[in-house]
């Protein structure tokens, strides 16, 4: 049984973004001057192109181009499991059809116990389906299971195979583009100022790969919009007065419901923060959870102390990057600049 966690009181009476987000003093609201400084002194020393803190509702500290439209990677997937509960609480996607029953096969073929995994196998990493698939990095080609060495169900992975199976199955189901369904579904909604998806500019499209039939769905963000769908998210699914995503949903969606190891757990295609891990060098709130992309791409949600965090590398520069510990080590400064 999913638990609701609608809170809509709460939630009616807090701050929202108007057209442009609004700020706050940084020491009215609890942080520290000097541990705002040390943050940003820090993420000088890496590739770091933006960080926007927000609290509230309202930013706290921000730096670098927040307009900036960013590869998102693999933070897309957040994207994707927010619409898929929109389409769920619909009744136009159920989470216990199988791949045989929606005729999803693949260009080496699947197995009969392949095709009985779920879209909810899919949607939690549990497919057990460990085909080649497009648009992985070079770690999620590190870990890759051997093919057919667990049934549907049983071993969680972080694996892209599910991940892009899930963008064939969503357009099948629902018969929507992914980046019009999110524009028309959540960016409008939310009022994002950068995100566009028309004929003058795209800012996602279809990634296909020769090994697989399903291909990924990638998206360019800036940090302000990435902020607002952190703070839907933060806010129970809520923006203002209009249920954007189900309520259920998202609180079914960020339980640690996989076991992730030192990257804590794994919900629907959502990082989980179990008993304080994420990332190194610093112990996250419970409750905590993130979207995540190779490179440092991350939106962060810490309920427990009203915030969103997000962070931003140019993935666009060759070998930018900052690395878990890296990123960890930043967490850890921004979490030490509150005093209250």
């Amino acid at each position: 049984m999913r638990r609701d966690i609608s809170g809509e009181g709460q939630v009616a009476d807090a701050a929202w973004p108007d057209e442009d987000w609004s700020a706050v003093n940084p020491a009215d609201a609890g942080w520290s001057a000097d541990g705002i400084d040390r943050i940003w002194s820090y993420a000088d020393t890496i590739a770091t192109a933006t960080l926007m803190i927000v609290q509230g509702g309202r930013v706290v500290a921000s730096r670098g181009d927040l307009a900036h439209r960013y590869q998102c990677h693999s933070i897309r997937k957040s994207f994707l499991s927010a619409l898929i509960g929109i389409h769920e609480g619909e009744g136009t996607i159920d989470l216990s059809r199988s791949l045989a029953q929606l005729g999803i096969d693949d260009k080496e073929g699947l197995s009969e116990r392949e095709k009985a995994a779920t879209i909810y196998d899919l949607l939690t990493a549990r497919s057990g389906i460990f085909h080649p698939a497009g648009y992985e990095s070079a770690w999620m080609k590190s870990i890759k299971e051997p093919r057919h060495s667990h049934a549907p169900g049983t071993f969680w992975s972080y694996n892209n195979w599910d991940f892009n199976a899930l963008g064939t199955i969503f357009g099948a189901l629902t018969g929507a583009g992914i980046h019009d369904d999110f524009q028309e579904r959540i960016a409008r909604p939310l009022g994002m100022q950068d995100f566009r998806f028309d004929e003058e500019r795209r800012d996602g499209w279809i990634e296909p790969d020769d090994c697989s039939a399903h291909p990924a769905y990638p998206f360019r963000m800036s940090t302000r919009d990435l902020a607002r769908f952190g703070l839907m998210f933060l806010r129970q699914g809520r923006w203002r007065s209009r249920q954007v995503v189900p309520a259920n949903w998202v609180a079914t969606s960020v339980l640690p419901l996989s076991d992730a190891g030192p990257r804590g757990g794994y919900g629907y295609m959502w990082w989980v923060s179990r008993s304080g891990a994420g990332f190194p060098g610093v112990v996250l709130p419970e409750g905590s959870y993130s979207a995540q992309g190779v490179g440092g791409q991350c939106c962060l949600v810490i309920p427990s102390l009203d915030l969103v965090v997000v962070h931003r590398v140019n993935t666009d520069k060759k070998g930018e990057e900052v690395d878990r510990f890296a990123f960890g080590r930043l967490l850890r400064l921004v979490l030490d600049a509150r005093t209250g």
